[in-house]
């Protein structure tokens, strides 16, 4: 049985939610992003059970289809751009549509339809808390952070940057008073 779970999207979740459902003395099978399987079902009062303890450390059980596409698109953009973003040698349309096995054109209204923007724009948004992050580390050029997140140009980062935070990087640096949103607020 496979479960999917919203708001998974590090190594942490995997970790608190593993705990969970061994904390109901459920050994799940495997636990990766999004996604839990287990070897036997839950019955009705395991699965109560499960979603309100989700739900108190901030995850929630997906039941419907729509949710489950959603989820899994907004995984794969999360785990690419925390992850292994400079490892991507083909564009993300083709990526998601490799992954999800599904027509990209189809991705993209479902997406926009439900999270009222397109998968581009939430890939970008991702993108920019990844340089907000590493520019708050400051352990990091801007050379190598456009780099190691695939950017053409310096300067392409930069104007993406400043188009999505009203901000050059350079500028954020210097106030480091901004917060960084969660990722599961983006």
């Amino acid at each position: 049985m496979k479960l999917y779970i919203k708001n998974m999207v590090c190594s942490r979740c995997k970790m608190v939610v593993k705990s969970v459902f061994e904390s109901m003395g459920v050994n799940p099978f495997s636990v990766e992003l999004g996604e839990v399987a287990l070897k036997n079902d839950l019955n009705e009062i395991q699965r109560s059970e499960l979603v309100k303890k989700l739900r108190d450390i901030g995850f929630d059980l997906i039941d419907d289809r729509k949710s489950k596409t959603i989820d899994k698109i907004k995984t794969l953009i999360i785990d690419l751009v925390q992850n292994k973003n400079n490892d991507l040698k083909i564009n993300l349309s083709n990526y998601l549509s490799q992954e999800l096995n599904q027509d990209y054109n189809t991705l993209s209204n479902l997406f926009s339809e439900v999270e009222n923007t397109t998968i581009e724009k939430y890939f970008i948004h991702q993108k920019i808390e990844k340089v907000k992050e590493l520019i708050i580390y400051d352990e990091l050029s801007l050379s190598q952070i456009a780099y190691s997140l695939n950017y053409g140009t310096v300067s392409h980062l930069s104007n993406q940057f400043k188009k999505v935070t009203g901000f050059s990087p350079t500028h954020f640096k210097n106030i480091k008073t901004i917060k960084r949103k969660q990722i599961e607020d983006l």
